[in-house]
């Protein structure tokens, strides 16, 4: 229990009850009775009791007046919760049911901190503890005090069960692929306790009873479990609050420029225009028109006055020549 829930008003007067003998109520705490001070008139306000005369009565001495008030004991908040359930069980109205939450909201929080231990990184609690309110709302609507259950215990069954059914709704990947999934771990741990080594794909289909084919249509199955957060933190990163680089920083990018590739295609390049440098003017025209200025062996023959044929020895020439001082610059 958290905060102290006060007892509601049920005489519709403004008085609260002492105690609370309804067999309903008397399920939901571990008292049936509160201790609390009352008055003549049976008028109680905040541990302080009320004369006749309507007036607070003096406190004990050597104890200051407000120390009633502040010294609710456990009795005093359960009896009030059973008079709150007392009255909800009669009206039913939203206001005290929202009061109810209230109260036991911290088992929403419990349960879902026990259900979020298995699960990934990627999935928020506070999302957990949403859904578990859902939970908690409906279990408070259907609980029925007479049959001497524990609310606590219906109340943490009807939670998880509203954690577990979002998280499923929430999942793309079947169920039968699930169980799938962790039949094959388990059969994964078996073998590796016998073999005391990974075990091989053969072995695996054989005790999973299944053949070599159909298992491997099983991991094209189970990769869609395996599914990872881009914003998750990697490595040093969980440890250092967030300082490390996420998940997304680590992925290539297809796109970006190789250093490495970039450098030797700089120096090779460098290589040929030098080269192209030392070839005879009529071989380096050759070369520039046909690989640079995209002509054809018909054009460059336009371009010189000869004919195609001979553009085309000029060619071959001055691609062998090419070819002996790039090796002589490679072996240099």
């Amino acid at each position: 229990m958290t905060e102290p829930t006060p007892a509601p008003d049920v005489a519709g007067g403004g008085s609260r009850t002492a105690t609370v003998t309804s067999p309903s109520a008397a399920h939901v705490g571990t008292s049936s009775a509160a201790r609390t001070a009352t008055g003549t008139n049976g008028h109680h306000v905040d541990g302080e009791s009320l004369g006749t005369n309507g007036h607070a009565l003096p406190a004990a001495p050597g104890r200051p007046a407000h120390a009633a008030s502040e010294s609710r004991t456990a009795d005093d908040v359960e009896a009030g919760i059973i008079a709150l359930w007392h009255t909800y069980g009669e009206s039913r109205r939203q206001a005290l049911r929202d009061r109810l939450v209230l109260h036991y909201a911290p088992l929403v929080k419990y349960v879902a901190g026990r259900v979020g231990t298995g699960l990934p990184a990627h999935v928020d609690v506070a999302d957990l503890i949403q859904s578990g309110i859902f939970g908690l709302v409906d279990a408070i609507e259907k609980f029925e005090p007479e049959r001497g259950l524990k609310f606590e215990t219906y109340a943490m069954q009807r939670i998880r069960g509203a954690i577990l059914d979002d998280l499923r709704s929430q999942d793309w990947v079947p169920r039968s692929v699930r169980s799938r999934a962790r039949d094959v771990e388990r059969a994964l741990e078996r073998l590796g306790g016998r073999l005391q080594r990974t075990p091989t794909d053969r072995e695996l289909a054989a005790e999973l009873k299944i053949g070599l084919g159909e298992l491997r249509e099983l991991y094209a199955q189970l990769q869609l479990t395996s599914v990872v957060a881009l914003d998750e933190l990697i490595a040093a990163g969980r440890s250092t609050g967030g300082a490390g680089s996420s998940l997304a920083e680590s992925l290539p990018d297809e796109g970006a420029e190789d250093p490495i590739a970039t450098l030797v295609d700089q120096d090779s390049r460098r290589q040929l225009a030098d080269a192209i440098a030392q070839l005879a003017e009529r071989d380096r025209v050759v070369v520039t028109l046909y690989y640079f200025e995209n002509l054809t062996l018909a054009e460059i023959g336009k371009v010189l006055g000869v004919t195609e044929s001979r553009v085309c020895q000029l060619h071959t020439r001055a691609v062998l020549r090419l070819r002996t001082k790039l090796n002589e610059q490679l072996d240099a």
